[in-house]
């Protein structure tokens, strides 16, 4: 059986209020976080769904709230959070680079759906990813997959751009490697100020994109117009 802390510093909540913040750039699991299998969470989070919504009032014997716990439970393991589990790690696919291409390649307008670990809230956005290779590159779809898994658990995007360029660094061995993330946090845009106008900007750069001229040139790339719509 797994136990779990249930009383927080509740001084500690209520000093940090409403502030948007992150601990680190690694996702705070627990050594025991996959002790349990996936049948198993999902089976526990139908039954927390479940208190949840008949505290709040409502009917599950309705026809159409009857089968929400079970949808929200594998929702959660299954495809919002199925990047929690290091099983769903993207391989990288790395190839030689033996048509020399020395260049920057980006691959931009990455959709992200991802989840804001303090409300669990949805985070969307674009992400711009960029590297410029060193002998290796990298499989053109595995860069969408690589946002995907990072953006599919609870998170912060400070710590989802920096987990982008910390793998992509790893599995391309260069630290010329950039990531933007353009979003909106619906822990904002539908609750508390209720901003829906405002969106949240983060960018990690690494190695050569650190340099003025080299992050210029990226940003640049981000701006081109890239509709297709009319071929």
């Amino acid at each position: 059986m797994i136990e779990v802390n249930t009383k927080p510093n509740e001084d500690k909540i209520d000093e940090l209020g409403e502030n948007h913040i992150g601990t680190s750039a690694k996702t705070p699991l627990r050594d025991d976080a996959f002790d349990i299998s996936d049948e198993e969470k999902m089976k526990r989070i139908q039954e927390s769904v479940k208190d949840i919504l008949i505290t709040l009032g409502m009917d599950l014997e309705d026809d159409s709230l009857r089968g929400t716990p079970k949808r929200v439970a594998k929702a959660f393991v299954k495809e919002l959070f199925m990047g929690l589990n290091p099983e769903n790690q993207p391989k990288p696919s790395t190839f030689d680079n033996n048509y020399n291409y020395g260049e920057m390649l980006v691959e931009k307008n990455i959709i992200v759906y991802s989840t804001c670990e303090h409300h669990l809230l949805p985070i969307v956005g674009r992400a711009h990813v960029a590297y410029i290779s060193n002998g290796k590159v990298i499989g053109l779809s595995k860069m969408n997959r690589i946002v995907n898994y990072f953006a599919k658990r609870p998170q912060v995007q400070e710590r989802l751009t920096m987990q982008v360029v910390q793998f992509m660094q790893k599995a391309l061995g260069t630290q010329d490697v950039a990531c933007v993330i353009d979003a909106k946090h619906l822990c904002v845009n539908s609750r508390g100020i209720k901003d829906i106008e405002s969106s949240t900007v983060t960018a990690e750069f690494g190695g050569k994109f650190k340099e003025k001229e080299t992050k210029r040139e990226f940003l640049d790339y981000i701006k081109m117009d890239t509709d297709f719509q009319s071929l």
